[in-house]
């Protein structure tokens, strides 16, 4: 989603950013300092693959976006929305498997139905917890001001779908919205820490904490007042001893994150990272090997926005190396979705030109070394 906004006050915002304190009275260090690397091509280096989910001649609907990924003990599984165009009242959630080494043709696995009247859907998020079956989280409404959460169940890796149900409501944040973009992550005492965000009263950054079942939810948050910094749809990392971090989306045109150290109850305030972003969504995955792995947009240039992807490598989620550059050229490359599979390697999709989802395989054990 892209929300309205004068770019030139984000811009002008972002440049005061890296010549002054940042808001909330830190420094922020210059994105200048970062050197891109040209385009990755399949075969070199870390980049082992990249391929789209289904060809652009015979796609289902004529736009698509915000897709994620999901390793289960049958191999992968996505899931984007499309249709007409974004927030139209025919787009739905569909789902592609990964199957004999080449993607199944997309089926429809849910529509905005309810009570007699269709709405679109939005931002599906896949997750399979420990022991548990195959979660589909979904949004249906007429806009992100006013939708709500949706949850679907598998017990057969995808293949067929329960019945949709709501999440519920908080008298938080209202209607329970659920990982609003990215994936959940299971923490220690095998709770499940859903990224959220709301948009109908400012951007504001929330977590959502639930049983594996689903049954109860506790509302963290909002962290924000959504005035210093307007952040949405966070992404978690997770650090050693269970200390976790928040990277998210900000209107300021930078990357911001906030950090808790006590299982997601609790959050310090957003701060600004090093990594510039155009407002647009990010994701990201603690590797095995303890290196933090950030897919985004490195870019505040109005003329390039979102036609370029780059992947980041950090150790402690401070010093970030831009490690490879997924695309750069005319047209939108957006809302990455990134996994470590069983195998060990890292699986991203994300929107390709409205079009169709691209699917990237990169090797971990080629990807620099950061310290």
């Amino acid at each position: 989603m892209r929300t309205a906004l004068a770019k030139g006050v984000a811009v002008g915002l972002l440049l005061g950013m890296l010549v002054s304190p940042g808001l909330g009275g830190e420094p922020a260090r210059s994105a200048a300092k970062h050197k891109l690397p040209p385009p990755a091509e399949p075969g070199q280096g870390a980049y082992l693959k990249g391929e789209f989910i289904f060809p652009l001649h015979d796609r289902p609907t004529r736009e698509c976006h915000a897709s994620t990924i999901v390793d289960t003990p049958e191999g992968l599984v996505a899931a984007w929305f499309g249709g007409k165009r974004e927030g139209a009242q025919d787009v739905v959630i569909w789902v592609a498997r990964y199957q004999n080494g080449r993607w199944s043709r997309p089926v429809q696995a849910a529509d905005g139905a309810e009570s007699g009247q269709k709405y679109p859907c939005w931002n599906p998020v896949l997750f399979r917890p420990q022991g548990g079956p195959l979660y589909l989280f979904y949004k249906v409404g007429p806009s992100p001001r006013s939708w709500w959460g949706m949850v679907l169940t598998s017990h057969d890796e995808g293949r067929s779908w329960s019945r949709p149900r709501k999440l519920g409501r908080d008298p938080k944040i209202g209607h329970l919205i659920g990982p609003v973009k990215n994936k959940p992550v299971q923490l220690s005492d095998k709770v499940l820490l859903l990224p959220s965000s709301s948009e109908h009263n400012r951007w504001r950054v929330h977590f959502e904490l639930t049983d594996p079942k689903l049954r109860r939810f506790t509302v963290v948050g909002p962290i924000n007042d959504g005035k210093t910094y307007m952040a949405i749809q966070p992404t978690v990392l997770v650090y050693p001893g269970g200390k976790l971090q928040a990277l998210c989306r900000s209107r300021q045109d930078v990357v911001v994150e906030s950090w808790s150290t006590d299982g997601g109850r609790s959050w310090s305030p957003l701060r600004p990272t090093e990594l510039p972003n155009p407002n647009s969504g990010i994701d990201g995955v603690t590797l095995r090997d303890g290196r933090q792995l950030l897919v985004y947009n490195h870019s505040t240039d109005p003329g390039l926005d979102r036609g370029i992807l780059n992947v980041a490598l950090s150790r402690d989620g401070k010093r970030w190396q831009v490690a490879l550059t997924l695309e750069r050229s005319p047209g939108e490359f957006s809302y990455p979705a990134v996994i470590q599979a069983r195998d060990g390697r890292v699986h991203i999709t994300y929107t390709y030109r409205r079009q169709t989802i691209k699917h990237v395989v990169l090797d971990p054990a080629r990807l620099p070394k950061v310290q």
